[in-house]
């Protein structure tokens, strides 16, 4: 792979990338091409290989095999040129907890050659821009989780970066929080900022990223966009949600043999989900078709449901047919359903 510092390069570019750890290839053979402006997501679950692919394009670990880009610079070669243009929020806060808002971003600024003037006006800025001015003068200890994160995303950005390596950054954070994350994610990408998204959860990653790329157990398995990783599984995904959660295991039998799919069993003990391929069976029937026929067999065998639809996929259903498993996080939210249920 040759270095490209045109212009118009991408903004990263790896081939066979490679980190081991031992006995353990924790990245095996990672290609990507990442275009300038946009956010990538690497989509998986804990131990997939995520931290350890950027740490190795932030400079942070020497690759072990293959090459990696950034804006052109090899990340070993020209380590200094590529630290020059990124930044990092790792998945825990990096700011002081023992300083204020303003001081921790005053001080970094500082660090980072501003002047003093400067400084304050800019972290007088980013505070603002984050909705944390009432904070300001708040040890960050005293703050939430939410804030904490913005804080630090906030500081990543002191010297707007060419890109953004943004590292599981809604761990933790309550729905608002995350919404409010990802308001200033695509804030940032707005001003041309090339963002690189680790998550673990399959809705951030549909919400923000335009290109995905799934990575498990070390290798990325499959990427596109959103659309192209969906279409790849099936034409449609039938959901089911039954009035009676003692009725799912018949239900689940009569939509197997009529949809002649596998049929997933949800967290919610009342609903159901099943992907519909996209060519017609011997008869003739489509997903359409099909997911009608079920639908009357249903309630043929006196099975009430109260909500059924037939969509595209989701990233959940993509990542389960591409990894044979759930993700940490649906396996997570499962575990509290039953325990709630229980």
């Amino acid at each position: 792979m040759k270095s490209d510092h045109v212009a118009g390069g991408p903004a990263i570019e790896t081939a066979g990338l490679v980190k081991t750890f031992g006995d353990n290839r924790a990245v095996d053979g990672v290609d990507l091409r990442i275009e300038r402006g946009t956010v990538y997501g690497l989509l998986g679950p804990n131990g997939a290989g995520k931290t350890t692919t950027v740490r190795m394009l932030a400079t942070l670990l020497r690759p072990d095999g293959g090459e990696a880009h950034v804006f052109g610079h090899d990340v070993v070669r020209e380590a200094d040129a590529v630290r020059s243009r990124v930044s990092l929020t790792g998945q825990y806060a990096s700011v002081d907890e023992d300083l204020t808002g303003t001081e921790n971003l005053v001080l970094l600024a500082r660090l980072t050659g501003h002047s003093k003037k400067a400084s304050y006006d800019r972290a007088a800025q980013l505070l603002a821009a984050f909705g944390l001015s009432e904070a300001a003068g708040r040890q960050v200890k005293n703050y939430s989780g939410g804030m904490r994160r913005r804080i630090d995303i906030a500081a990543s950005i002191l010297n707007t970066p060419d890109l953004l390596f943004l590292d599981e950054p809604t761990t933790g954070l309550d729905p608002r929080s995350r919404n409010q994350v990802w308001e200033i994610v695509r804030a940032v990408v707005d001003q041309g900022t090339t963002v690189l998204l680790t998550t673990q959860y399959l809705d951030e990653a549909d919400q923000l990223a335009s290109r995905i790329a799934v990575i498990d157990k070390g290798k990325v398995i499959a990427e596109g966009t959103k659309g192209e990783l969906k279409a790849s599984v099936g034409a449609g995904a039938v959901h089911v949600r039954l009035r009676d959660a003692e009725k799912r295991p018949d239900a689940e039998l009569l939509l197997r043999q009529a949809l002649d799919a596998d049929v997933q069993l949800e967290p919610d003990p009342v609903a159901l989900t099943a992907r519909v391929g996209g060519n017609g069976d011997l008869n003739g029937c489509g997903p359409s078709e099909k997911a009608s026929r079920a639908l009357a067999e249903l309630a043929r065998a006196g099975i009430i449901v109260d909500n059924f639809s037939l969509g595209q996929p989701s990233l959940d259903e993509v990542f389960l047919a591409l990894t044979g498993s759930p993700t940490d996080h649906d396996r997570t939210t499962e575990a509290q359903t039953k325990e709630a249920t229980a």
